[in-house]
């Protein structure tokens, strides 16, 4: 049975302006401008806009997806949810290599059983490590190790689809074996804890890398005369560069900086599991030395921080859901469009908070009453 949704501002494409779209079988099958049908289930004055894609997150309050069961993966979903994240890709961080297959098994029962309970997608693994490079962060130093191309080919085989994203440093992959591998096999492979030259991490998007994680950390400074790795993210348009806007990862005038050069910037929360660490006021999650070990920052919050930066909404949601979908290669939702599935929020026009969200056109949280 065909429904459709009417809001007073839909996005993106464009400005929110007033529009509608019919849902059919799940799917987004008609949009349209100005007036609604009759039928229309109205949000009033909400912004009606694709649900958001986190490509990082590591965990949600005390639930850790390293190590969550049944009830903490369910508990982390929703909350997630609540923010109007609809898909998302659950980071493991540098552990032992023996330590990821157990790991994974988790993932692949937690993906199960979030299509059985109303939760947000999990569209795959994002791995961050061990492959890492000369700035490890917050990841154990005696953990992070050259990249291990065998040991990748045996782990996409035994967890097919599984791994949708791999963070590595060009540093730790001489001759760019892993990453050809990876471009290979269609995971995404992501730049980052690196202080790799410019010219390196070029030739690192030559060998297929597209994405590169939290820009301006994890990496060498920006400098004038070596722009790094993060001067490669701002200029070679193949890598997507991701962004913590918490204000805390990244200056706002760094933030505005990037987003207003680059076109293809996606939000990412890096949310973190906060037990054992140290949560400071400003919203961060902290080693005990005050290293940045992640963040408590919701998609909801990085979409509020962006505008606040002076970006249009339309700007800040797209770079919230379509810049990451298409980043790694989902194809079928992060925009309101015909074909696309029907995960959508909807966003008070004056606060940005959620209001209500649909999984495959499906009400899960809140209300769409007319304001």
């Amino acid at each position: 049975m065909t429904r459709v949704l009417a809001a007073a501002g839909m996005c993106p494409p464009g400005p929110p302006t007033p529009g509608w779209l019919a849902i059919d079988d799940g799917l987004i099958v008609e949009v349209g401008s100005g007036a609604a049908p009759a039928d229309a289930v109205n949000a009033g004055l909400a912004v009606l806009a694709p649900g958001f894609i986190d490509l990082q997150v590591n965990g949600v309050g005390d639930d850790d997806f390293v190590s969550a069961d049944a009830g903490g993966w369910r508990r982390a979903g929703r909350a997630q949810l609540e923010e109007g994240v609809t898909s998302y890709c659950p980071t493991l961080v540098t552990a032992p290599l023996d330590d990821y297959p157990a790991a994974l098994e988790r993932v692949l029962a937690a993906r199960a059983d979030a299509e059985n309970q109303a939760l947000p997608t999990i569209v795959g693994v994002h791995l961050e490590g061990p492959f890492l490079g000369g700035a490890p962060g917050a990841h154990p130093v005696a953990l992070v190790r050259p990249a291990d191309r065998e040991w990748l080919r045996a782990l996409l085989a035994a967890f097919p689809g599984l791994v949708q994203l791999v963070t590595l440093a060009p540093e730790a992959d001489p001759g760019f074996e892993a990453t050809r591998l990876l471009h290979e096999q269609g995971v995404t492979v992501a730049l980052g804890h690196s202080t790799a030259t410019y010219e390196t991490a070029r030739a690192a998007a030559d060998a297929g890398a597209r994405l590169v994680t939290h820009l301006f950390n994890g990496m060498g400074p920006l400098d004038h005369r070596e722009p790094g790795l993060a001067g490669a993210a701002l200029d070679d348009e193949r890598l997507t560069p991701t962004l913590i806007p918490d204000l805390v990862h990244v200056h706002p005038a760094a933030l505005r900086l990037a987003i207003r050069h680059k076109h293809n910037v996606a939000l990412v929360t890096d949310r973190v599991a906060t037990t054992g660490l140290r949560v400071t006021q400003d919203g961060a999650a902290r080693l005990g030395d005050g290293t940045l070990a992640g963040s408590t920052l919701s998609m909801a919050r990085a979409v509020k921080n962006t505008v606040g930066l002076g970006m249009p909404i339309t700007r800040a949601v797209e770079m919230a859901a379509t810049i990451p979908a298409g980043a790694v290669g989902l194809t079928d939702r992060g925009r309101i469009a015909p074909g696309m599935r029907a995960d959508l929020v909807a966003l008070d026009r004056s606060s940005l908070a959620v209001r209500a969200v649909w999984l495959s056109g499906e009400p899960v949280i809140g209300s769409v009453e007319p304001s």
